[in-house]
């Protein structure tokens, strides 16, 4: 959807075997995930949401190829990912750093900021050791760190100061592109602000490219440029920020937004329940994946799985969304509006108050 995108994601799979009896052969295999595709263009941010288990995680590690893709494209700047290997991979990834979930676990407690900064650039064979040290504290002042953090351990800071503490592990090596795989889920709520302002201004000032994956809705709405929406290792939606929270085409989408609390107590909505369990990703269920929970399935959703469907720059996969989107002749706002009436009239609709969640 980006115009000369840095990264470009085509038909991604991340499959997973599934062994059993005594030779442990694969009797199956998880679908982590399922033929994802998106573009991010330079200086820009996607937001990648969806609830816990959606393969979110697995999408950004597969694009690092911290993870193997099963399958399809990943090109970034031009450059084959998948067919990119050695030396020239170890490159790549100098031009694509990660900053992990959990603070306290992303950081090796033996050692000390310094070195754990540094490791990268010795790897990588980056300068002296006095070009190492001034890169090192150069990123430690651009995430609000000061240098007399280098001699301390991981333990002596908290978790914000912590997560500082990589974001400036990812900037040591000066890339272009960073996946931040919810960075914010496991601080305060005031420090998870000042985590993201500093994103913000680390992306303004340093020219940066972000996958944000985060089941965040508030903060990815602040953050991103474009939203793509997941359910069971696939992309369901996709649309600029602005297009999407305005006018959620998916139920699953509806249903994700309907949960975000709203702290005007003049404005209430309905709040769309789902039931029923996700599918289990070894066994997806055919047609559209999400009809076993979705209160408007028809009998085509259950037969058939749902292609692209396009209106402007928004993206969706549903045969209902679809339907409305021809009779408003490719008017998103006015299909959106008739799909959450539809939603708002089911019976797992409860009208919520400004503090719900």
């Amino acid at each position: 959807m980006s115009l000369d995108p840095l990264l470009a994601v085509s038909g991604l799979e991340t499959h997973f075997p599934v062994r059993a009896g005594l030779m442990r052969r694969q009797v199956g295999s998880v679908r982590a995930v399922d033929g994802v595709s998106f573009s991010i263009g330079r200086q820009r941010t996607l937001g990648l949401v969806g609830e816990s288990g959606c393969g979110k995680t697995t999408v950004g590690r597969s694009i690092l190829r911290l993870v193997e893709p099963t399958g399809g494209r990943v090109h970034f700047a031009g450059t084959d990912v998948r067919a990119t290997h050695g030396t020239a991979l170890a490159a790549l990834r100098r031009r694509m750093q990660i900053v992990f979930q959990d603070p306290y676990g992303s950081l090796n407690p033996r050692m000390t900021i310094q070195a754990i900064l540094e490791e990268g650039l010795v790897i990588h064979r980056l300068g002296t050791a006095p070009e190492r040290l001034e890169r090192v504290r150069r990123a430690l002042e651009r995430t609000g760190l000061t240098a007399a953090a280098l001699e301390r351990y991981p333990h002596e800071f908290s978790g914000g100061q912590r997560q500082r503490i990589a974001i400036a592990r990812a900037l040591v090596l000066e890339p272009e592109f960073l996946v931040l795989d919810e960075p914010v889920s496991a601080l305060d709520v005031s420090i998870q602000a000042q985590v993201v302002n500093l994103l913000v201004e680390l992306r303004e000032q340093l020219g940066l490219t972000y996958l944000f994956i985060s089941h965040d809705l508030s903060v990815v709405e602040y953050l991103s440029d474009e939203v793509a929406v997941m359910y069971l290792g696939r992309v369901v939606e996709h649309a600029t920020a602005a297009a999407l929270y305005r006018a959620p085409l998916h139920p699953y989408t509806l249903a994700l937004f309907s949960a975000v609390p709203r702290i005007d107590p003049a404005h209430r909505r309905r709040r769309l329940v789902l039931t029923g369990d996700v599918p289990s990703p070894a066994r997806p269920p055919a047609g559209c994946r999400f009809h076993p929970r979705c209160p408007l399935a028809e009998r085509v959703c259950r037969e058939v799985d749902p292609p692209a469907t396009a209106a402007g720059g928004h993206l969706v996969h549903c045969h209902v969304a679809a339907r409305e989107l021809e009779r408003a002749g490719g008017d998103a706002d006015s299909a959106a509006a008739v799909v959450a009436d539809m939603m708002a009239s089911t019976p797992t609709a409860t009208l919520a108050g400004g503090g719900g969640s």
